[in-house]
Parts: structure tokens; C-alpha cells; sequence
């Protein structure tokens, strides 16, 4: 799906298709908050889910994944125009906290009140489906073709003050002792779900090892890492837990529940996600539904699954209640900690009562968070965009050298899945919600700076959650859990 233009419909639209569930409720009910207790009702039989397979392929549709909540499919806007009694349309949403974007366009169809939402009520397909949802672009959360050189498997030398891995975030984040130890999260399955992997001499260096790419439905060309930012951010799951079983599921930027459903059945230990969509409503567009629904299924087979609390956005799923939500702490030159600006903190407004973030990893600065000196592939969106410029305004790299310094709640998201990795290894029959409470406990305190205009203050607030991991004291209690 190529970006959207302000006057034209894409030639293909990615959507999820909701089969009838069990419970007898739609997931697209606005009274439904879906969580890993409740998500068991929204299944649906095997033999209707078949059934609605073979008709969505009967009437002209591409079938590319087939989940435990939706089914993902691919076809043309005149097909679901047709098969759906609808028109597709396009919509502007606000977004924020995205570098040169202030609104971000939509498709939506006119049949229905609910955004992003097709009713199939009047349609061949009313039998086996509750409805389809559009595909929505999601952002990661760090600043934001292909490779002409080899890049050098040593960062470049910089001035300003910067971290590089995996030697400062292990010191900073504590885990030095528990890797002597010879914890490093041996054999623990991770998925991350993001832009892609390229492999960069960084990682052959390092002795990092990643499995062969998975493409989401959508996806393609599963050795290039266009964006950067899978590449880049993998690196800080890596330095937590260099020994991980890593695979990266390569996601089509307007189907991430069926990137996700992707990650799901690789059945991992882990899933960590570093995208979402800015939610300041108190209510999900039909596609988030979705999303939330997958998202409460993975959690309810016992994985750990980590968002970013986001950038400046009221990020989703990022505040899901099942999720680890990721925020940002800053560590100064002279180890001082303190709450960031640059990422969000905040109360969600559809979920009552929900706080994101829960922990904090290491993040940088406004304007742009050139924080954390990452590999990425030579040429790509990410060397290009932050070259050239004098720091904080860049990174002083080269746009075709294959590093960059970034950061955002997108570098944090995976420090602190490389974190649960091992207390996975030191525990494996830890629960999401055991792994989640562990981090809480352990972290340390922050009291300094802000976050999202929350001060941080003594004990849990809105800023940094518990505080910033301390993988040291995590992996300690989480040997004591019976």
C-alpha cells in the first residue's frame, strides 16, 4: 500500500476480517474493553472461520493470514466497494510527536458510523463475518534507498555526549553481574515486530544472532530494512540479552495486526513492539479493535508483550491493560536520572484507570533524541534523515555510513523485552503480569525532569512510571518466584 496522496484511494486496501465469535459479541462493540480475561469469548469456531476463508476467497478477496481473532486479507477499493455496498473515503486524523507530520490520512467507509469500519450486515459474507476493519498506518516511535557501501562494524566518533552499545546500556541498566553470571537470556524465543533487519556488520562483531526475516502479510524484500529502525532498535534488545532466540517479523505499515497475529505464531516468550497509533479518544477505531483483541490473545497464551508508551502521543497499544508499557528516562554524563519530554506519559482515556507507562528505559532529549549510536543499513530512511546536522538537530553521521544516533520509546521497549528475556531464563514459568510486577518492584526510583509536562516525583507517577529497570534487581527477584 503505497502512502496516501490527499485525493486518491490506494490501488490495495488491507483490512481484517472478524469472523462471528463464540461469545456472541462483536469485537468492534464500543462496550468491550478486550483483555487477556475476557478475549477467550471473542474466538471463533474453526469450521466458520474455514467457511468464511473459502467465501472472502470466493468473492475476489487475497487471503494472507489467518489469526486466532481475524483474518487478514488484501483486495482492491472498487472490490470491497462492491462486495460490502459501501465507498471507501478518505479522512485526516491529528497525529503528534511525529517529526514533520501533524495529521496523518485514513480510509473509511460510509457505511457505518465507526471509523475505519465496514458493517457486512448486507453482504454475501453477513454469515460468517461481524464486520471488517481497515488497515491504519501505525508510526515508530523514533525519529524518523538501499545499500551503496559496507558499513564499518565500528560507530563513528562523536563529540557529544552519546551512548554506545551494548557496553552502556549493560553498565547503565544494570546488567553487567547477571551477564558474568552467564545470564544473557540463552534459547529465550523474542519476536520483535518492526520495520525489518539488516544484517550490518555490527551484529557478526558482537556475536548477535537473528533468525531468518518473517514477512507480515504485505511485506516484502526480507533482507533490506528500508526505515532503519528495526535494525537499529534490535540492537538494544541484543545488548540486554545477546543470547536470545531473535526473529524479526518484517511489518507492512498498514497491516499490523496481521504482522502481530505473525509474531503470534511463531510462539515466542516474547513479543515487543515499538508502533502504535496516537489515541486520544476514549474509544478505539474498528481496526484498534482488532489490534486489542490480538494483542489480549497473545498475553492470554503467556506472552510477554511490550509497546512503547510513545512519543508525545497517547500511544496505543501502549496503554492496553495486559501490555508492559514502555516510557523514557535520561541518564546524564554524570549518571543523574530524569524524566524526558520526548516521551509520553499519561493516562489512558479508554481505559479507566490505566497508567502508561509501567517502566522506563534509556531515552534522550528533544528535539530528536540523538541518544544511542545504532547500526543501520547504509542509505536507508533513518541515515539519511538525521545526517548532516549539528547535534541535538542531528547526528553529525553521514547519510550513507550505516549509523545513526535515536533513541525515542522505541529504543526502551526493547531494552526492557531483552530485560524479561532474562528473567525468562532464570524463571520460565514467570507470567506476563509476574514479569510485569517484577519490574515495577525493582525499578529505581527517577525524581528528576518531566515527561509528556508530568513532573516526576517520589515513588510511581505519570512521568516514568516505577521508575527506570534495574535488570540487576529484577533478575534476583524473579529467582525467588515459586
Amino acid at each position: 500500500m503505497a502512502n496516501l496522496k490527499s485525493s486518491q484511494v490506494p490501488n490495495v486496501i488491507y483490512a481484517q476480517a472478524s469472523v462471528h465469535s463464540i461469545g456472541g459479541q462483536s469485537i468492534f462493540a464500543e462496550s468491550s474493553k478486550i483483555t487477556s480475561d475476557s478475549v477467550q469469548q471473542y474466538h471463533s469456531k474453526d469450521e466458520l472461520v474455514q467457511k468464511a476463508v473459502k467465501k472472502l476467497k470466493e468473492n475476489g478477496f487475497e487471503v494472507l493470514n489467518v489469526g486466532d481473532i481475524s483474518i487478514s486479507i488484501a483486495a482492491s477499493p472498487q472490490m470491497f466497494e462492491k462486495v460490502f455496498n459501501t465507498t471507501i473515503v478518505l479522512k485526516e486524523r491529528e497525529v503528534r510527536g511525529i517529526p514533520g507530520k501533524s495529521s496523518t490520512t485514513i480510509l473509511d467507509s460510509t457505511n457505518s458510523n465507526t471509523i475505519g469500519f465496514i458493517n457486512t450486515d448486507n453482504s454475501p459474507l453477513a454469515d460468517v463475518l461481524e464486520g471488517i476493519a481497515i488497515g491504519e498506518r501505525v508510526f515508530y516511535y523514533s525519529p524518523a534507498l538501499m545499500q551503496t557501501d559496507r558499513p564499518s562494524d565500528l560507530p563513528p566518533q562523536k563529540d557529544y555526549y552519546h551512548l554506545k552499545p551494548p557496553y552502556d546500556l549493560v553498565k547503565l541498566l544494570r546488567a553487567g553481574d547477571v551477564h558474568q553470571s552467564g545470564i544473557k537470556g540463552n534459547g529465550i524465543k523474542v519476536v520483535m515486530v518492526d520495520s525489518g533487519f539488516y544484517k550490518h556488520p555490527f551484529f557478526s562483531k558482537h556475536n548477535f544472532k537473528a533468525n531468518q526475516v518473517i514477512l507480515g502479510p504485505g511485506a516484502v524484500e526480507p533482507e533490506h530494512d528500508e526505515s532503519g529502525h528495526g535494525t537499529g532498535e534490535s540492537v538494544n534488545l541484543f545488548s540486554l540479552a545477546p543470547n536470545i532466540d531473535f526473529t524479526m517479523v518484517k511489518m507492512n505499515f498498514f497491516d499490523s495486526v496481521g504482522a502481530f497475529n505473525a509474531a503470534v505464531a511463531l510462539n515466542p516468550d516474547i513479543i515487543t513492539c515499538s508502533c502504535g497509533s496516537d489515541i486520544r479518544e476514549s474509544y478505539l477505531s474498528g481496526y484498534n479493535k482488532v489490534l486489542e483483541a490480538a494483542v489480549a490473545n497473545a498475553v492470554s497464551h503467556g506472552i510477554t508483550v511490550l509497546f512503547s508508551s510513545g512519543n508525545e502521543q497517547y500511544s496505543f497499544p501502549g496503554m492496553h491493560p495486559d501490555v508492559v508499557s514502555v516510557g523514557g528516562v535520561f541518564v546524564q554524563e554524570n549518571g543523574i536520572m530524569q524524566a524526558t519530554q520526548y516521551a509520553s506519559g499519561f493516562m489512558s482515556r479508554v481505559y479507566p484507570n490505566r497508567q502508561s507507562p509501567d517502566i522506563c528505559g534509556l531515552v534522550g532529549l528533544l528535539p530528536l533524541a540523538a541518544y544511542i549510536m545504532l547500526p543501520v543499513e547504509p542509505g536507508d530512511e533513518i541515515d539519511k534523515d538525521l545526517s548532516g546536522n549539528v547535534h541535538p538537530n542531528g547526528d553529525e553521521t553521514s547519510p550513507y555510513d550505516g549509523w545513526a544516533a535515536f533513541s525515542g520509546t522505541s529504543a526502551a521497549a526493547p531494552q526492557i523485552a531483552g530485560v524479561c528475556a532474562l528473567m525468562k531464563q532464570v524463571n520460565s514459568e514467570l507470567s506476563p503480569i509476574q514479569i510485569r510486577e517484577i519490574l515495577q518492584r525493582t525499578a529505581r526510583d527517577v525524581t528528576e525532569g518531566e515527561s509528556f509536562h508530568n513532573p516526576a516525583l517520589t515513588g510511581r507517577d505519570l512521568a516514568t512510571g516505577y521508575g527506570l529497570v534495574d535488570a540487576y534487581s529484577a533478575i534476583e527477584e524473579a529467582k525467588l518466584i515459586q
